[in-house]
């Protein structure tokens, strides 16, 4: 019995060692002759380090290129814009004047002695854009402390679809809800307030206001979006110290936390701004389309009405003025550019 077993014994390490042995040939890639009921045989191609170097090396500089080029396509597309539109509107300029331009107050284009005067018409922009600031961002931040501290998953992901629903809404679509729903009511609001006035010119709601309100709501998924991510970002040591200080959960989201998201919040506002800045169709069926003093039950025109509202019929000086209110769009939007860019340059200090 003992011999038999050791003779097994054997028979064992020795097929232990050519298994081994084959397994040890495949690996190292040498040939390798099958035998009768073993696997069939498997050849690996050698692999050469500097042949892997080179093609990754040479894949490394495509991708680095493709990258380049379109880094160079969006300066020069950038560029192109901004050389067209100086180009477009620098002859209105130099023809009518900077100072008749932004400090006038008619704008009568049309007129036997024409009038280009866009100040009523920039104090819109801005004011407006201003107001739905401070329309907008409050509830945008509220509900980006709901999202980030105090909502469920499943609440948190039926708030999140209704934002991104709104995001992708298409601008006339906002201005047709604005027309058929806003506008009655803010006209309801207006009979109201002006009733037995003998010098106020009622708008029917298209107006400042009603203007604003779809400004605002039009910013809310930009202005929830950054600033729910800026506040996740907020280290959990932050809110663990001040709960272990005493602090209430609220006093926690308002004192420590959103201090010190504060960066990524005002980066938010900024871009809801450019969004308010550059909205053309909405406001042009809402805001009544009239070159007044930005009150808010007043028809109103912002910088990019004017030129959707004209471009089509302007001729001559009159065309290169809606150019000219261009550039002052476009300066615009650079200076909100500037503030975003830099918001971030403090925040990475």
């Amino acid at each position: 019995m003992r011999m038999e077993s050791s003779v097994a014994a054997q028979g064992l390490g020795s097929a232990v060692s050519r298994k081994e042995s084959v397994t040890l040939g495949q690996c190292a890639g040498g040939p390798w002759h099958p035998r009768e009921g073993s696997l069939p045989a498997v050849r690996h191609p050698a692999m050469s380090i500097m042949g892997v170097g080179k093609s990754r090396k040479g894949a490394e500089a495509a991708v680095e290129a493709v990258f380049t080029v379109c880094g160079i396509l969006a300066v020069a597309a950038a560029a192109a814009i901004a050389l067209y539109m100086i180009v477009s509107g620098f002859p209105a300029i130099r023809k009518v004047g900077i100072k008749e331009i932004l400090l006038g107050t008619q704008w009568k284009p049309t007129a036997e002695q024409p009038r280009y005067g866009i100040l009523y018409v920039v104090l819109t922009s801005l004011g407006g854009t201003i107001l739905a600031l401070l329309t907008g961002v409050p509830v945008g931040i509220l509900t980006a402390v709901y999202l980030a501290e105090f909502s469920g998953r499943k609440r948190a992901g039926l708030v999140r679809g209704a934002i991104e629903l709104l995001a992708g809404i298409p601008s006339v679509v906002y201005g047709l809800l604005g027309i058929y729903l806003l506008t009655p009511l803010v006209y309801r609001l207006e009979r109201k307030i002006f009733q037995g006035s003998d010098t106020h010119r009622y708008t029917g709601g298209a107006c400042l206001l009603s203007a604003v309100l779809v400004l605002a709501l039009m910013m809310l998924p930009t202005v929830i979006s950054v600033s729910e991510a800026s506040i996740r970002a907020v280290a959990p040591g932050i809110r663990e110290a001040s709960l272990a200080l005493g602090a209430t959960r609220i006093q926690t989201v308002f004192r420590a936390v959103l201090p010190s998201a504060r960066g990524g919040i005002a980066t938010a506002a900024v871009l809801g701004a450019g969004r308010a800045v550059g909205e053309a169709m909405a406001i042009t069926l809402v805001s009544g389309g009239s070159v007044n003093l930005p009150f808010p039950f007043s028809s109103v025109r912002f910088l990019t009405t004017a030129i959707v509202s004209e471009m089509g019929y302007a001729r001559g000086t009159h065309r290169q003025m809606l150019f000219a209110i261009g550039l002052v769009l476009l300066v615009f939007v650079m200076g909100i550019n500037g503030a975003v860019g830099r918001i971030l340059r403090k925040g990475e200090d």
